[in-house]
């Protein structure tokens, strides 16, 4: 059986990654998503396991005692993190797992697994991505705040990435995505 592959996307918050993972999900039902694990709070339309696996911080935090994640990182208050059973058990499977990390839990994952496939969704400017988080009302002024300072360190860190995409377009950043996947087939 051949190995799978690990495809990771990341961006800063608002530049549509989310939004480019759903629709690339339902057009490659084969590719296998990386549910990760959070310690913040269920957002209305979320369910567990499908999101996020939402547990307690107590918990999280033996999980890092004990080595069980690929990837974690504590941002915005809350911890998240990429269980390593889940990628590894779909890596023998033969699987493409794809996971969405941050910038930094990205280039974790590169260190760990050098074969793995970084791609980096960018918004086409700051100035657009402060409008588009205003736009979805899911977060307040302060966290806006906060977001917009980590997209600039993480817009920093985009050239150590496989591949960048910039998601002027949603459906040309899409086909973007999915080219990348067609060459990680063969």
């Amino acid at each position: 059986m051949k190995k799978g592959k690990i495809l990771v996307v990341s961006a800063p918050s608002g530049a549509g990654k989310t939004t480019i993972m759903q629709t690339v999900l339902k057009r490659h039902p084969e590719l296998v998503f990386s549910v990760s694990a959070t310690t913040r709070k269920r957002r209305k339309n979320e369910i567990d396991g499908k999101h996020y696996f939402f547990i307690a911080e107590d918990e999280f935090k033996k999980k890092i005692e004990n080595d069980e994640f690929v990837e974690w990182e504590r941002f915005y208050d809350y911890y998240y993190g990429t269980l390593k059973s889940f990628v590894l058990e779909n890596i023998k499977k033969g699987a493409i797992v794809v996971l969405e990390v941050d910038v930094k839990g990205a280039l974790n994952i590169k260190k760990l697994f050098p074969e793995s496939v970084l791609v980096y969704i960018a918004p086409p400017s700051i100035e657009a991505l402060k409008e588009r988080l205003i736009n979805r009302k899911t977060d307040s002024e302060e966290d806006i705040r906060k977001r917009i300072e980590r997209a600039e360190m993480e817009l920093s860190l985009k050239d150590e990435f496989d591949f960048v995409i910039v998601n002027d377009n949603l459906e040309n950043a899409i086909k973007g995505v999915e080219k990348i996947i067609t060459k990680l087939k063969k």
